[in-house]
């Protein structure tokens, strides 16, 4: 199958700017292909051309999303081929194809290892959501070769001929066209280390925040930006209250375009306890070539060029930041050439001529 151009639908949960809809919006952009969403958000959505159909199934809940899914995907029973993300939907998806609803061909990504990554009930309603859905799917994503091994072991009644590994596709040209862009005023003339995500767990900015402790006293002028919105947004001011750091460490929030600070960072950070893969991991290092990461998936100990620390160890990450920042030569051309093949045009058409 060497055409990017059948009849493609990408279907996500939500049109929120996470990592896992932007590998849809772009997989959706590189293949001139439909999105369909269970629910539009309020704010933080994707920036999706205008070019591109986009649907979406709810204004209100995600439930009430999924209840009205069965009717929007009426015209796309047959003679299509769907592409889905998150492990409910796709369990949903690979449902309506067991009992004959859908006809077309259904390809899942896995955006996390999920049965590696919780425990107890959260644990055991994916593994029923795995079993109800998955073995209708046709073929299976994985972004690393350590989350294929976690997929095939847990679910052995999937057949391993049907997972694929695709790595994370990045659009290096729209990422350097948004790097462009000034940064505020305010921030023009600050000297500042910076991560972003979900201010969740999985994402030890906890850590991140007690490694800037460490080093705050021998760099006084120096701050540490954090971009994201989420649950643990109380808990980390109460730590930067804690560690007397509000003037040094500031929760930015959600903003439609990071880049121009990843680009001007005096180093970006990736601080995850574990991931399926940090997408962010990849803006980073197209746009700077200080970069730190914490060994939170597959292959991240495998890429050139950037500073490793241990996941979940505010030492090493300590220890990872202050080389970072002493070492005055980096060699930025071993990054681009680990994401020059990362191309969107590339992901899609890997993942359609391995759809059997």
């Amino acid at each position: 199958m060497q055409n990017i151009k059948p009849k493609l639908l990408f279907v996500s949960i939500t049109d929120k700017a996470n990592g896992a809809e932007n590998i849809l919006l772009q997989a959706a952009h590189a293949s001139n292909a439909g999105l369909l969403f269970l629910k539009k958000v309020n704010s933080g959505g994707l920036n999706i051309p205008d070019d591109l159909h986009v649907e979406y199934v709810s204004n209100g809940s995600i439930s009430s999303g999924f209840s009205g899914l069965i009717k929007s995907l009426s015209p796309y029973r047959t003679d299509h081929i769907i592409f889905s993300t998150h492990p409910y939907l796709n369990a949903y998806l690979g449902f309506l194809k067991r009992i004959g609803y859908l006809k077309s061909k259904l390809i899942v990504r896995e955006c996390s290892s999920v049965l590696t990554r919780y425990s107890g009930l959260k644990k055991m309603s994916y593994k029923i959501a795995y079993w109800l859905g998955y073995p209708g799917v046709n073929l299976v994503v994985c972004q690393t070769c350590s989350m294929r091994d976690a997929f095939v072991q847990h679910l052995p009644y999937i057949d391993g001929q049907k997972v694929i590994i695709q790595k994370n596709p990045i659009d290096i040209e729209q990422n350097l066209i948004k790097a462009e862009a000034a940064l505020p005023v305010a921030d023009n003339r600050a000297e500042f280390i910076c991560a972003a995500g979900r201010l969740i767990p999985e994402k030890g900015f906890d850590l991140l925040i007690m490694a800037f402790d460490e080093i705050k006293s021998s760099r006084p002028n120096l701050k540490l930006f954090i971009f994201g919105e989420g649950p643990e947004q109380i808990a980390l001011e109460n730590l930067i209250s804690e560690l007397k750091l509000n003037d040094r460490v500031i929760l930015k929030g959600w903003i439609a375009n990071p880049m121009p600070y990843f680009k001007h960072a005096k180093a970006c950070v990736v601080s995850s306890i574990k991931e399926g893969f940090p997408n962010v991991l990849l803006q980073m290092m197209i746009l700077n070539p200080v970069v730190i990461s914490t060994n939170c998936a597959g292959g991240i100990d495998e890429i050139p060029g950037i500073y490793l620390a241990e996941a979940d160890n505010v030492n090493s990450l300590t220890t990872a930041i202050n080389n970072a920042l002493n070492t005055k030569k980096h060699n930025k051309n071993l990054i681009m050439r680990y994401v020059e093949d990362r191309t969107p045009e590339i992901f899609i058409k890997s993942i359609l001529n391995a759809l059997v």
